[in-house]
């Protein structure tokens, strides 16, 4: 079962593990949107497509009565907690609470919930937690401030979940990707909305501290961040898949250009040095 299958990792991967042979749960934000629409073209009968707003308690415990009545006693193998949401990237000072506030009830409480309601169905088989995380939430990056903490967050859950769910035979892995084109990044209208939140919420003393030049910079930075993220998502499915079927899965994985080096820098030499790295 994976949410946030609209579009990005989570729709590349319902529509690979439904052409494998897989029964594949995908549960979607707008079960009559384009990328939904889209998984019932091109995939098989095997594949459902469910609402699922991991942000709404009710759609989370309808998706789990959907997938219980149909896999009953046999149980749910994997849940891929994929659904998730950037924020405007921006330093943290800038950024109002409600960006906070969004990033931690979908990266976080949102996963957590789903992860909670599901793990009845994962017991019965001995199956598989999938929490995609991201590089910024297992290292400092700037101008991620409320997106890495959310998945710093998910990070540690995935962790403490890993260890207390073993004496039943449930494996907990968390992923970290380097930046991918996902679709996470938004829409044109979704920035403008953000920018402008943030804009009319800053304070005249901030706004002389950062200057107009740099905080019209943002918005530079954020039209040329696609350019920096690989189009590519075969690491990031390659991972997930190993996470899913192997029989001995890492704890860990970080797939993509530069998510290993920058988190082996980070917990094995000084702080001072990573910063300057």
């Amino acid at each position: 079962m994976f949410s946030g299958s609209d579009t990005g990792i989570g729709h590349a991967l319902a529509k690979h593990l439904d052409s494998l042979g897989f029964v594949v749960f995908a549960g979607v934000l707008d079960k009559d949107g384009p990328g939904a629409a889209e998984l019932r073209r091109s995939c098989s009968q095997r594949l459902s497509v469910l609402q699922l707003d991991i942000t709404n308690t009710t759609q989370v415990k309808e998706a789990y009565l959907t997938v219980s009545e149909k896999v009953q006693n046999a149980g749910l193998w994997g849940v891929v907690n994929n659904a998730g949401i950037l924020g405007f990237p921006a330093d943290g000072e800038l950024l109002p609470m409600s960006t906070y506030r969004h990033c931690m009830e979908v990266n976080f409480f949102g996963a957590v919930e789903v992860s909670k309601t599901f793990l009845p169905l994962l017991r019965k088989s001995q199956g598989r937690l999938v929490n995609m995380s991201s590089m910024a939430g297992g290292i400092p990056l700037p101008r991620y401030a409320a997106y890495g903490a959310s998945k710093a967050a998910l990070s540690m859950f995935s962790g403490v979940m890993r260890q207390e769910l073993s004496k039943w035979g449930i494996k907990v892995m968390a992923i970290h990707p380097s930046g991918f084109r996902t679709g996470i990044e938004g829409t044109a209208e979704q920035w403008d909305r953000q920018e402008k939140e943030l804009m009319e919420n800053l304070p005249a003393d901030t706004r002389q501290a950062y200057g107009e030049e740099y905080l019209l910079g943002l918005r530079n930075y954020l039209l040329h961040l696609p350019s920096h993220c690989a189009p590519d998502l075969s690491p990031v499915l390659g991972s997930v898949l190993h996470a899913l079927l192997a029989r001995r899965p890492q704890g860990l994985y970080t797939p993509g250009k530069g998510a290993y080096a920058p988190l082996c820098i980070f917990c094995c030499f000084p702080l001072w040095f990573y910063d300057f790295f």
